[in-house]
């Protein structure tokens, strides 16, 4: 039975997502390149914005916006997702609603154009939380989701990144580190396709007081086939409650897992009575690098409070509230 928590009254929509943290820096972009990453954020961004203007649901809001990230070959999700070590991808994605606390999940797929509508199928079918593999896409296209071969999903920037982290046998990297390793070597040259930061999310909170989120990945440049990283984990890359908050993360996944970073967003906030900036700067500031984790996330509440902090140099981040202008950042 769907339990509703508490929606706040007159509340006032606002969406916000990121595109990936890391070393990014400054010098690696050209004002061409940044002027792209802006437009593809605020096109994302007036999508889901649209949604929450004419009283749709918070989930639908995220789910759009981060399809437009997972069709934009800027970002690692979707068209222009990372190489496994093997030359493969494996994307992972997932939803969550915080009216219901309902979730859906899919990891390691490869066919299905937008891992986020095929972790929204499965938040819909109900019965599962998380599903991977080829179970996934069947269910994903049981659910009439459009289906693509693998090499959609390729772009040859990406494969420049896989040929140079295998080069310096530098194991799994994540995307925007890959992506500046390579920068450093092609000062002369264009880097656009280089620069492309990793993980796509959105949190969103509608009209109607209730909250969601939305995360969706290539993984880690080089990682072993296989490997699921925290975006496709409720609890730990996603999470949404109306009671407290909508969180996505972005950064090195395997200390997002271990201390459940985006749960304990809403858990610093429930039982410790932090407001959501405080307990989004723990978690950022204190918590992950406590383990050397790097990152960051973005987070909205159910008063429409917006937390967006990172411990990189950057984070590809934006909001849009009710009959505002998107605002879109990349650095500090």
């Amino acid at each position: 039975m769907n339990t509703m928590h508490f929606p706040s009254v007159g509340a006032t929509p606002v969406i916000a997502l990121h595109g990936g943290a890391g070393t990014l820096s400054r010098s690696h972009i050209s004002p061409e390149q940044e002027r792209a990453y802006h437009a593809a954020m605020q096109a994302a961004l007036r999508t889901g914005q649209e949604v929450l203007a004419r009283g749709g649901a918070a989930l639908e809001a995220v789910c759009l916006a981060v399809q437009v990230l997972e069709d934009c070959p800027l970002f690692n999700a979707g068209h222009g997702a990372v190489f496994t070590a093997e030359g493969t991808h494996e994307l992972d994605a997932a939803v969550m609603d915080g009216a219901s606390l309902a979730a859906g999940a899919v990891a390691g797929v490869a066919r299905i154009r937008n891992p986020v509508l095929a972790a929204r199928a499965v938040l819909r079918h109900g019965q599962h939380v998380l599903m991977a593999g080829e179970g996934a896409e069947r269910m994903a296209l049981a659910a009439g989701l459009q289906p693509v071969a693998p090499e959609y999903f390729s772009t040859e920037a990406r494969r420049a990144q896989l040929r140079d982290a295998q080069a310096r046998a530098a194991g799994a990297v994540l995307d925007h580190d890959g992506a500046a390793a390579l920068a450093d070597r092609q000062q002369d040259a264009p880097l656009h396709e280089g620069s492309k930061m990793g993980t796509v999310g959105a949190v969103a909170l509608d009209a109607h007081g209730h909250l969601a989120a939305a995360t969706s990945t290539g993984g880690m440049t080089n990682k072993r086939p296989g490997r699921v990283g925290d975006s496709p984990l409720i609890g730990a890359g996603t999470y949404a409650d109306d009671r407290t908050a909508a969180v996505s993360c972005t950064g090195h996944g395997e200390s997002f897992i271990r201390v459940a970073a985006a749960y304990d967003v809403c858990a610093r906030m429930a039982y410790g009575g932090q407001a959501l900036h405080q307990a989004c700067d723990a978690v950022v500031h204190g918590a992950l690098p406590a383990l050397g984790g790097t990152g960051g996330l973005i987070a909205v509440d159910r008063r429409g409070n917006v937390s967006l902090p990172f411990n990189t140099e950057g984070m590809y981040r934006g909001l849009a509230r009710a009959g505002q202008l998107p605002e879109t950042f990349i650095y500090r």
